[in-house]
């Protein structure tokens, strides 16, 4: 194993286009690359073209890197690699949503809209509801529809220490659990006051909707709408 003065000096050799230094870069973060794939195991991907992905998101990594982070490489690179295999599911339809359900959540969209500007406030769940003359879950899920991908927002139970903001993915290795809080503490940082707020409400907490809308005093259509705009940002930024 390589030691951060080692690992730095290999970083800057590989940045003036040393290969032997990025293949011993490689070879030391090897347990890291293949932790990091194992998460994304079975979502329709062969692990051959993970591992090709995982390590595009590892040489931007090498480039991308600055002493001045203050942070170690390996700490930087993680969320790198997740970031990369999730912009090439998102890309790729590795996760799909019909295309019915789309079209509804673009009409519910432009409902709200509409409504606001008529009312000067939003439209309620069941509002929008008795509209389309669906169920007010319905309305719910299609709005879930057009964020991010379930599978990167997803909360599963921790044993250890509760409830997490991760995909969706059970995690055993103890590695792999140290990977998912490096990745989330990367995420929640880029958030305002406002929108960590709601994802600690959300999916620390597991509050409901309607239940965040009290806390923030607005809508729980507001609520959602928000939750997407912060899950877009995370998109763009991820």
């Amino acid at each position: 194993m390589l030691n951060q003065e080692q690992t730095l000096d290999y970083i800057r050799k590989a940045k003036n286009g040393d290969e032997s230094a990025k293949q011993q870069l490689f070879n030391n973060n090897s347990a890291l690359l293949k932790s990091v794939i194992r998460r994304f195991c079975n979502k329709g991907i062969e692990y051959d073209d993970l591992y090709q992905i995982a390590c595009i998101g590892f040489l931007k990594a090498i480039k991308n890197f600055d002493e001045e982070f203050g942070v170690k490489f390996s700490t930087y690179t993680v969320p790198m690699i997740i970031g990369e295999i999730k912009r090439y599911m998102r890309d790729n339809g590795a996760i799909k949503v019909s295309r019915t359900l789309k079209i509804l959540a673009n009409k519910i969209n432009h409902f709200i809209d509409d409504y606001q500007t008529k009312n000067n406030f939003s439209p309620t769940i069941e509002c929008i509801a008795l509209n389309f003359n669906i169920s007010q879950e319905d309305v719910v899920i299609a709005l879930d529809s057009v964020k991010m991908p379930l599978s990167i927002f997803d909360k599963f139970e921790d044993d250890d220490e509760g409830q997490e903001l991760i995909d969706k993915l059970i995690t055993t290795d103890n590695e792999e659990k140290t990977i998912d809080r490096i990745h989330l503490s990367n995420i929640i940082e880029s958030l305002s006051d406002r929108e960590k707020k709601l994802v600690v409400l959300r999916y620390f907490r597991d509050k409901t909707q309607c239940e965040i809308a009290e806390s923030l005093g607005v809508s729980q259509v507001q609520v959602s709408r928000l939750e997407s705009k912060v899950i877009e940002k995370l998109r763009k930024k991820y």
